[in-house]
């Protein structure tokens, strides 16, 4: 199946986003997570070091947000372990990305399994030293901490059913009525689906696959997520459909194409003052391109394993 791309215009938004938010990045994840922007941010004064002088680049992650990062079972497919969950192993875009900073920066990559929630608190207690998780480089977030990125960028777009009465839809005004989710804590279910006239919007899905298999098992018509994961979802299930409503008029709405911009940036989060890691790793994404980025996520997508 061929691969939705990157629409130039959002690309020329993001880059241009980029150049003024960091140095070098979704999702919420990209997803938008609330409950870490609760959390006080920890001042420079606080920071001691970069948190790799051992070698070791400890990464937080869900484990559980394919294509970005999942759990197997196995080494296959250069899955590294993860610490915290014994005979368990991460793999997918974050972990192949963490991989690439680490080689080129001649550290050992280690994986913690952390709750989306608590991957700001992780960062401050000093349980982790990054986040790479599909984090959207929003203003919230970055008040809380320093994001190095982009390392992808992430159009917003819905999925539904071939046989949905959805299936059809042109902009986001067609989707009206319709039941509805996506993932708890994101910028999609707190944002966008509120866009949609009359949304019947359904209890927020704790994780991407839930939010998917809400969507196979009919329990709503349709999903509004990121093209990574969307065609992540196609690549294992052929009944599916991505309604891409990008670069046009009924596509969702933002105040301004910055605030669209900072939205499908996904960046790597780092405690407030950390420059020298976070130097490091802009220092290894400057070098690479969107197609570089797009062609690891595709690597990623071919080798997820079925959930």
């Amino acid at each position: 199946m061929k691969k939705n791309r990157i629409a130039a215009l959002t690309l020329s938004a993001a880059l241009g986003l980029s150049l003024t938010a960091c140095g070098g990045g979704t999702a919420t994840t990209p997803q938008d997570s609330t409950a870490p922007e609760n959390s006080a941010p920890v001042s420079s004064a606080a920071v001691t070091g970069s948190g790799v002088e051992d070698g070791i680049l400890t990464v937080g992650m869900e484990c559980a947000y394919a294509p970005y990062n999942w759990t197997q079972m196995d080494d296959s497919n250069g899955a590294v372990p993860i610490k915290n969950v014994p005979g368990s192993y991460a793999n997918g875009y974050d972990v192949m990305i963490a991989q690439k900073i680490c080689e080129e920066n001649g550290w050992e990559l280690e994986v913690v399994s952390t709750a989306w929630d608590s991957l700001t608190p992780s960062l401050q207690s000093g349980t982790i030293d990054v986040a790479i998780a599909g984090q959207s480089m929003t203003a919230d977030r970055m008040a809380q901490v320093d994001m190095a990125g982009p390392y992808y960028y992430a159009e917003i777009v819905c999925v539904t059913t071939k046989d949905s009465t959805y299936a059809s839809a042109t902009s986001i005004a067609d989707l009206a009525g319709g039941k509805c989710t996506a993932q708890s804590g994101t910028i999609w279910y707190d944002t966008c689906l509120p866009q949609i006239p009359d949304a019947q919007i359904q209890a927020a899905a704790e994780t991407a696959p839930a939010m998917i298999m809400q969507l196979q098992t009919g329990t709503v018509d349709f999903v509004c997520t990121d093209l990574p994961t969307a065609t992540a979802a196609l690549a294992k299930d052929d009944s599916l459909v991505v309604l891409n409503f990008s670069g046009t008029d009924g596509d969702f709405q933002f105040a301004s194409e910055e605030e669209r911009a900072e939205n499908v940036n996904i960046g790597m989060s780092v405690v407030k003052g950390n420059t020298e890691l976070l130097d490091a790793m802009n220092s290894v994404l400057s070098t690479m391109t969107v197609d570089d980025f797009n062609a690891i996520m595709d690597q990623a997508i071919s080798v997820q394993p079925e959930v």
